[in-house]
């Protein structure tokens, strides 16, 4: 029967207290088996529904509400740890149980339980209402449990044993099957090889034959060849005999017509009035004209060096230093010699530091004098690639001036200066540049360096 909460709770502490003062209190010495412990959860879970929410202990209010089966999962912990601590709340749990299995509470009383009742449900009853040698019936139960549970694990290994026992012969058999088709596969795969190997040898022997074919080939159109260069040797020397035989017969047919020349006598003395009119005929048509002997004669057109001639080769050979200023002067002495200048060389190797529109002014001021003293054609050449803009520049007297174009570097404005010349006007290049003056020298021209032109203008 169901009692008021007000009145339990002293009943259950009287009992706690008769349980610790009367009696020696029985405790478990190892936790409760695991079997064991969620039956006992489970059968506090199910008490729940009988009792008030006062009677439940402050840690079990919040699971109240919860389903029996949800109670258990959330609150099983708090529920054993009521249960192990709680004296009046496992008195009230037992009263339900007792009420509920009234057969197993008197049976765990009198110290019999059932022998046919389930070891945990033993277990947990004895551990829920506490009769005397409730340790021994858990501890009992908990063996028998554990007993069950390793009877039933056997059987579970044996099981597996079994199945695994299968499944590794049907394994064996699916490898023994496996390996008797990879060795048939072995065995097909060799027959293949096998003739593979037989038809490569075949192969090779076809192409060993063919090889033997074509040297046999070759060596007959290098016979025919040979034989062909002999017929076209034979062909050559016949035509050359034939030719000879031509120049005899056009020989004797040309002294032939001379012969029948010779017989034509009336026929020479006509030719010969009408040749004597013609030349009398000129004088007096010369005469008339007034027409002055030919001056010119074919050997003048043949460039030779005559004798008393100077040419800058021929100045070169002088004993004069590479370094001598008398050696520019004996250049520009020639005739009609043609002074060519690479400016900005010039100008950087004697005055680098002045701005670029100064060391014009400058060099081309002591090129306009040079000019003037030695009557030469002077041309100063400048790269126009250093021009920022178009340069405002008045030559000065005596000297050309000239700015190479987009694209075109002063070096070759100065060979094609070199090669717009006629051979053997004496050309004087003024560069230090080694490309410019194996360049120049190749047309014909005497390159010189620019320190040399710099100490000539400096004497000036």
């Amino acid at each position: 029967m169901e009692q008021p909460a007000g009145g339990a709770e002293p009943d259950g502490a009287a009992a706690g207290a008769a349980e610790a003062g009367d009696e020696p209190r029985e405790e478990l010495d190892r936790p409760l088996p695991e079997g064991v412990r969620r039956k006992v959860v489970a059968l506090c879970s199910d008490a729940f529904g009988g009792l008030t929410v006062a009677e439940l202990p402050g840690q079990l209010r919040q699971y109240a509400r919860f389903t029996p089966t949800r109670r258990a999962r959330f609150g099983g912990n708090a529920m054993a740890a009521a249960l192990a601590g709680d004296a009046a709340f496992r008195q009230r749990v037992g009263e339900r149980l007792a009420a509920a299995e009234p057969e197993m509470a008197a049976a765990l009383e009198t110290g019999a339980p059932p022998a046919a009742a389930d070891p945990v449900d033993v277990a947990a009853a004895a551990y829920v209402l506490r009769p005397p040698g409730w340790v021994k019936l858990v501890a009992a139960a908990g063996e028998e449990a554990e007993r069950a549970d390793a009877e039933r694990a056997g059987d579970e290994a044996r099981r597996e044993l079994e199945r695994l026992r299968e499944e590794l012969a049907a394994a064996k058999a699916l490898t023994r099957t496996e390996t008797e088709r990879l060795r048939a596969d072995l065995d097909a795969a060799r027959k293949e090889a096998d003739v593979l190997h037989r038809k490569l040898r075949s192969a090779l022997s076809d192409v060993k034959r063919g090889e033997a074919a074509l040297r046999k080939s070759a060596a007959e159109t290098e016979a025919v060849r040979a034989e062909a260069a002999a017929q076209v040797s034979a062909a050559e020397s016949e035509t050359r005999r034939v030719r000879a035989r031509l120049a005899e017969a056009e020989s004797a047919v040309e002294s032939s017509r001379r012969a029948s020349r010779e017989g034509r006598s009336v026929a020479d003395m006509r030719l010969r009035l009408l040749l004597d009119t013609v030349l009398e005929s000129a004088q007096g048509l010369r005469r008339e004209l007034a027409l002055p002997p030919a001056s010119g004669r074919p050997a003048d057109l043949v460039e030779a060096v005559e004798p008393g001639r100077m040419s800058p080769k021929d100045v070169a050979a002088r004993a004069l230093s590479a370094t001598d200023p008398a050696l520019l002067d004996q250049l520009l002495a020639l005739p009609q010699s043609h002074l060519v200048v690479d400016g900005y060389n010039v100008t950087k190797t004697g005055y680098p530091t002045m701005p670029l529109e100064k060391q014009r002014l400058r060099l081309l001021g002591g090129l306009s004098l040079l000019a003037a003293q030695s009557g030469a054609e002077v041309t100063c050449v400048f790269d126009g690639a250093e021009l920022a803009a178009p340069v405002l520049l008045a030559p000065p007297r005596g000297v050309r001036v000239l700015f190479s174009k987009p694209g075109v570097t002063a070096d070759e404005l100065i060979r094609q200066l070199v090669r717009a010349e006629p051979s053997g006007r004496p050309v004087v290049v003024v560069s230090t540049d080694r490309e410019v003056a194996d360049g120049v020298a190749a047309a014909g021209a005497r390159p010189v360096a620019s320190a040399l032109l710099l100490k000539r203008l400096s004497r000036s």
